[in-house]
């Protein structure tokens, strides 16, 4: 059945110490400390650096079982490479732990950056790479290189699908071409709010969609108000059961409704300030969900 998922993207913050985190909680005690408030939390970490497969598997073992993390691919694939000649980085990528996470991992996350403009061939060769399940992951990192010799996991422990999803800033990214091409490659476009500083769509893309709330006004700083996280909260049910928000902001006509309804996975990246986890749980009663931890007393 499809499931509404609220988390934050990233865990690991030093401002959230004594704030949301409380006094003199261990750093090992974080992860665990979220993941009893949300059912799932945005890996930052990959994208700045490849991790190693203990890690992803520490981040498994610390959180119940029906929890999910969304991945967000190497920055060097994305802002360094900008898509091109990256087999070799995505099976590194792949082959650094990644599939460790078992049945918690959710989608992969690829954000663009601003510099990157929509081009067919490029983008569609990128798509045409990625992994749909985890088989096909562990065929791709089988060709790692050197740099994760010796701490890499190139197995699955089951064939699962693998999403992915797409995030522009690139205005000259965010075109109707793009949005075709998502569609037929089954890849989410990200609903991204960046308080105007990047591209906003909400033209779905795929039997899921991925939302990312950056800051209402300021990126990455600013809160959302009570008004806001309802309104927020109105646009993601209808999402999630397979319809599209009437004034949903698009550059295609909109898709056809989905009886069967969507997954939507909802992260808010406006840490600066210590918003984030506050915004998420804010959102998630707005919704009506029951915290894990309070799933699991019950």
């Amino acid at each position: 059945m499809p499931r509404i998922r609220v988390g934050i993207s990233g865990f690991r913050y030093a401002a959230f110490r004594g704030v949301f985190y409380p006094k003199g909680l261990p750093a090992r005690r974080e992860l665990a400390y979220a993941a009893e408030r949300f059912d799932t939390i945005e890996l930052n970490g990959p994208f700045y650096s490849l991790q190693r497969p203990h890690t992803y598997a520490s981040f498994r073992d610390e959180t119940p079982d029906d929890f999910v993390f969304a991945v967000k691919g190497s920055r060097f694939i994305t802002h360094m490479k900008k898509l091109r000649d990256v087999t070799t980085a995505l099976a590194n990528f792949f082959a650094s732990g990644v599939l460790c996470l078992e049945r918690k991992l959710g989608p992969i996350l690829w954000q663009l950056p601003p510099n990157l403009g929509f081009s067919r061939d490029r983008f569609e060769a990128f798509f045409e790479l990625l992994p749909r399940d985890t088989d096909a992951a562990v065929a791709l990192a089988r060709h790692h290189d050197a740099r994760v010799e010796g701490r890499s996991a190139v197995a699955t422990d089951a064939r699962r699908r693998i999403r992915h999803a797409l995030e522009v800033r690139s205005p000259s990214a965010a075109t109707p071409e793009l949005v075709e091409l998502l569609r037929r490659h089954h890849i989410a476009l990200v609903v991204s709010d960046t308080g105007g500083r990047f591209p906003y769509l909400e033209d779905v893309t795929a039997d899921f969609m991925y939302v990312r709330l950056h800051g209402d006004v300021e990126l990455y700083a600013s809160g959302y108000s009570r008004s806001k996280i309802r309104k927020w909260a109105r646009r993601i049910e209808a999402w999630h059961a397979g319809k599209e928000p009437a004034d949903a902001v698009r550059v295609t006509e909109p898709s056809p409704p989905r009886r069967a309804g969507r997954d939507v996975y909802v992260y808010f990246d406006n840490d600066a300030k210590v918003h984030a986890p506050f915004d998420a749980l804010a959102l998630a009663r707005e919704l009506g969900k029951q915290a894990p931890l309070q799933r699991r007393a019950g």
